[in-house]
């Protein structure tokens, strides 16, 4: 396995230009979604294809016709009870 290393520098806005070789790498385009997994202290970048409108079909609903409105209001709740566990877990670990 070959190892390349890309050296680039973070702007005062915390951006950085992701190299070609890399974005042809990893098959990304302007505008689109990258994936950061931060894991024992390492970093990896990753495309991040998977959205809601990308998965749209994929799996049968329960009933017809869905009800688009209310997944999206329950998969806000979600996200927003997870981000609030791991904000208070955060908190409690820095006590």
């Amino acid at each position: 396995m070959d190892v390349y290393e890309h050296v680039g520098t973070v702007t005062k806005k915390g951006q950085v230009t992701i190299p070609l070789s890399v974005r042809k790498l990893l098959g990304v385009k302007a505008y689109d979604k990258v994936a950061f997994r931060v894991s024992e202290g390492r970093v990896e970048l990753l495309p991040a294809h998977m959205s809601l409108e990308a998965a749209f079909g994929a799996v049968r609903p329960r009933s017809r016709p869905e009800d688009w409105k209310a997944a999206s209001r329950l998969a806000r709740d979600e996200h927003a009870r997870r981000r609030l566990a791991k904000t208070r877990a955060r908190r409690r670990g820095s006590r």
